[in-house]
Order: structure tokens, then C-alpha cells, then sequence
């Protein structure tokens, strides 16, 4: 499956906090529903016992996040905070259960049950992989791979009718990847994976097949295959091109995505005014509603502009940036993942900085955040962008490093200095746990992003002032992404360990966010 920045790292926009919680159960939801092809009456949505959805699927909105998929509306939209009533009002029957599920391989486990208006039935197993991605494994219990990023159709026919199907299939669909499954024994599941919607109508006649299912895309689909796939590629690609490290990401946008230089970088600057407006809201004590933490980050910048602080400066008004995007985002407002919801204030507060202080041109803002992107794809292809499968050295730590090579293009680095400044960060941010407090991305979460946002700076300082990194970033990429593996599940977005079990902060007190 294929890797853009649009797609898997500077998005989805979102409401927060988490974008595996909110964004990837959302994307989850809208799929199931298309492939329900009805209104659903009744659903029955499961997580496992030891996994992080079940630690933590009220707390960090998944409750919600499924519901407002299923029901097909916006999750952008303000009823997103009260999915769970409105959907009791209109007649649906949605319930939560955690229980084990003993083969569950991913902590964002789910088995959705689902019947619609007309009684049909449909129970489809799938994870949310990070970052607002996800992958559906199993539809009605046959073996399926879907990731949003590709039209799909789903067959069930007789086995007996395999051979006559399966020609037919093939060749009034050439163009469609062709997958086969068996399902339940007597019957096979063909799915049919293509970049535009496909036309059944040769089909619904045809004896044998017994039911077909079709669900549209969440994503950009891919036009073209991508130039690079390393970061040693994407340098050599740089390097060849005479590109920085954000003329070249451009360039892969535009080439997977089939997207004009234009599309690319409008795409690009609407993502950084949800950004922009994350950061403005969060400094507005007013609209701010966490649940375990009151706002400060509107106090922090006023300090910061005071000089009411011990050094202050531009690193120090990043941190409280970074800080109101994360109030927005923990207050259930809408963010640009970036790469995740836990780690969307860290790059918000560094682009809003630099723009305040400096005068940046719409293309040079677009160029610095493809930059930054470069720096995730290579994570997406290499790692994962999950806390819950390997820390949060790979959500907040690798906003960190996205920021530093945005640093360094903003100042006229070359595309090798931008990669070895994301490289030093993430090599300062091995092994950094995911423990967040009772189960929320505010503690500490928010100090977190501060300081991944005015490291930044520092990073790039660094590079650029002669510092020689010496593990390129495919291998620190790679030593960070082992070392999270090893890392115990109590520390893993399970709030089982770290800071999550201190005293104080088991008895910090919790209120509730308002409902309609």
C-alpha cells in the first residue's frame, strides 16, 4: 500500500485528541458503512481486554469517533461531541463491550457487528494502525486488506462457481488488484481493489455470486508509483534534481498523487490554516475544555511577550504554540494531524512562530511543511506513527524531527542537513514512553510537544552550524522503531505505567465535556 504526506502524515484534519482513536475509528466507521450499503439499526462494537482502545475508548473519544462515521456524518463537524445522543434520538442501537479477543495482534483491535434498517448483517474486523490510518483484515470472516486509499468491491460467490466468476471478473476489470479468500467454508470472497469505482452492472446477473459490497476511499488514491522510498533515496532524488528537502517531497506529491504543482501547494497551506486556527483558538481561554488540566497557553505566550520569563525568545513562544494547539486538540477542536492528534501541536507551534517573527511567503510555508512531511513518509514506509505499538518516540519525537527539517528548510538548508537535523532529534528521543494520565493526550502530552517544538530549533542550529551526524536517518528511523518494540505494553498508551500510575496523577480530578 502506497505512502503520501497527505495521506499518512500531515493529516487527516481531525477533531483531537488522539488521530489513532478519533481519526483512524472515524475512517474505520465510514468505510463499514459503505460497505453496509444501508442505514444502520443496530451495531455492537468490540475491543479487546489489553489493548488500548479498551484502556481508553471514552476517554479519548472512540465512542464517538465510530459513531459519527457509522452515522455518515462529518467528524469535523460540531456534532461530533454528541454522536453517541443524536444517534440514540434517531433510533440506532450502538453499544461498546471490551472482552478478549485472543487473536487481536494490533492494541487498536476492533469487531464491529452491524444490521442495518433492512435487517442485513455485517461484521468486519480491523485495527487503527496510527496516525489516522487503519486496515480492515476481515469482512464477514473472510480474509480482506483494506486501507482507505483504494476503491473496493467486495464478492462472495459459490466455490463451485470460482473458475466462471473469476474469468468474468477478470476481464471486465484488468485494471483492478484481485485478491481471493475463502469464507465460511463453502463460499469464496473476491475483492477487487482499483483506483476508480467500479461498475457492476455485467455482474448482478450473474449466477453464483450471492452478495457484493463496495466502499469508497477516505484517502487520495495513487496515480503513480513514488520516486523515492528511502531517505537516502529521497536525498540522492534531492541531490540529482538540485531540489531542497521540500522541493523534492513536492515533487513526490505531485507525482503519487497525480496533483499540479498548484493543487499540491494550495492542499498543503489549507492544512497549515487549520493549524494556524488550532494554535489562535488554544490561546483563547474560552475555548478551552480539557479534562484534567485548565488552559495556560494564552497565560504562557503573554509571559513569553512580557519577558516575564527567565530567557524567552522564539524557542519559548514555539512551546507555548505548540501548547494551545494541543488545548485545542484535547478539547475535542478540530487539528491537522501532524503526524497524530497527540502530537499535533509540536510542528503548528513551530510554523506559527516563525511565521510571526519572520516574513514567509505562502510557497516558502508550503516547501517548509513538505519538508517536514519527507521526514514522516520515511517513518510511515520504515516504522509506524502508533504509540501504542512502539512509544511515543515515534508520535512526539518524530514531530520533533519533522520540525527540525522544517527549521532547516525555512533557513536555506541543504536536503542532507534537513535529515540529519530530524535525524539527532529522533536520537534524543529513542525510547520515549507513551504514559499518558488517565488515559488522555493532556498529561504530558502537552509539555511534550513544547519541547519537541523548541528543540527544533536547536536541532537545526546545530546541523547547520558544523555538528557532523554520524547514523543517517533510515537507521536511526529503524533503531527507534526496535527499541519501541521492546518496549512493555504498560508503557505503550495503555495508561498501565510511567507517569500514568504516579499518585498524584491517579488522583487528579476529572471532569466531563459538554454533551448535547
Amino acid at each position: 500500500m502506497f505512502t503520501s504526506v497527505f495521506n499518512d502524515v500531515l493529516g487527516p484534519i481531525m477533531r483531537g485528541p488522539s488521530s489513532s482513536h478519533t481519526a483512524g475509528s472515524y475512517h474505520i466507521a465510514l468505510v463499514v458503512r459503505d460497505l453496509l450499503g444501508g442505514e444502520p439499526k443496530k451495531v455492537n462494537i468490540s475491543f479487546d481486554t489489553d489493548g488500548s482502545y479498551g484502556s481508553t475508548y471514552v476517554q479519548q473519544g472512540v465512542d464517538q469517533a465510530f459513531t459519527t462515521g457509522l452515522m455518515g456524518w462529518k467528524q469535523t463537524d460540531e456534532i461530533f461531541t454528541a454522536a453517541l445522543s443524536t444517534a440514540k434520538k434517531r433510533g440506532v442501537d450502538i453499544d461498546f463491550d471490551v472482552t478478549g479477543i485472543q487473536h487481536a495482534d494490533h492494541p487498536n483491535y476492533v469487531i464491529i457487528e452491524v444490521e442495518d434498517q433492512q435487517g442485513q448483517q455485517l461484521k468486519v474486523e480491523a485495527k487503527s494502525t496510527g496516525g489516522g490510518t487503519f486496515k480492515i483484515i476481515k469482512v464477514d470472516d473472510a480474509d480482506v486488506l483494506l486501507g482507505g486509499k483504494t476503491y473496493e468491491t467486495l464478492l462472495t460467490i459459490a466455490s463451485e462457481a470460482k473458475s466462471t466468476i473469476l474469468k468474468l471478473v477478470q476481464n471486465s476489470f484488468p485494471q483492478a488488484v484481485l485478491r481471493t479468500s475463502s469464507h465460511n467454508g463453502s463460499k469464496l470472497c473476491i475483492q477487487l481493489s482499483s483506483t476508480s469505482m467500479l461498475f457492476l452492472d455485467k455482474l448482478t446477473k450473474q449466477s453464483g455470486i450471492q452478495k457484493t459490497r463496495q466502499a469508497k476511499p477516505v484517502y487520495y488514491t495513487q496515480k503513480n508509483e513514488a520516486p523515492f522510498t528511502s531517505a537516502e533515496e529521497m536525498l540522492t532524488f534531492a541531490a540529482e534534481n538540485n531540489y531542497t528537502l521540500g522541493t523534492a517531497v513536492l515533487a513526490y506529491e505531485m507525482t503519487v498523487l497525480g496533483l499540479s504543482e498548484e493543487e499540491a501547494i494550495s492542499e498543503m497551506l489549507h492544512r497549515y490554516g487549520v493549524m494556524k486556527r488550532s494554535v489562535a483558538d488554544g490561546l483563547e481561554d474560552e475555548k478551552v475544555n480539557m479534562l484534567l488540566i485548565d488552559a495556560m497557553a494564552g497565560k504562557m505566550m503573554d509571559n513569553v511577550k512580557a519577558r516575564r520569563v527567565a530567557i524567552g525568545g522564539i524557542h519559548s513562544k514555539a512551546g507555548a504554540a505548540a501548547m494551545a494547539a494541543m488545548h485545542t486538540c484535547n478539547s475535542r477542536g478540530v487539528v491537522c494531524a501532524a503526524p497524530t492528534g497527540g502530537a499535533a501541536g509540536t510542528l503548528p507551534g513551530i510554523l506559527t512562530t516563525l511565521d510571526g517573527e519572520y516574513e514567509i511567503s505562502d510557497r516558502q510555508m508550503a516547501l517548509m511543511m513538505f519538508a517536514a512531511g519527507g521526514v514522516g513518509l520515511i517513518l510511515a514506509v520504515r516504522a509506524t506513527f502508533a504509540a501504542e505499538v512502539a512509544g511515543c518516540q515515534v508520535e512526539i519525537g518524530a514531530a520533533g524531527a519533522m520540525g527540525s527539517a522544517a527549521v532547516v528548510e525555512f533557513a536555506g538548508g541543504t536536503a542532507r542537513q534537513a535529515c540529519d537535523a530530524a535525524a539527532i532529534s529522533f536520537q534524543n528521543t529513542m525510547g520515549m514512553v507513551c504514559d499518558l494520565v488517565q488515559g488522555m493526550c493532556e498529561l504530558p502530552c502537552h509539555t511534550r510537544n513544547a519541547i519537541a517544538a523548541s528543540s527544533a530549533f536547536t536541532n537545526a542550529d546545530m546541523v547547520m552550524g558544523g555538528y557532523i551526524n554520524h547514523i543517517n536517518l533510515d537507521e536511526t528511523i529503524d533503531a527507534v522503531y526496535s527499541s519501541g518494540l521492546l518496549l512493555p505494553s504498560e508503557l505503550r498508551c495503555t495508561a498501565r505505567g510511567g507517569l500514568a500510575i504516579a499518585p498524584s496523577a491517579l488522583a487528579l480530578a476529572k471532569t466531563k465535556h459538554q454533551k448535547a
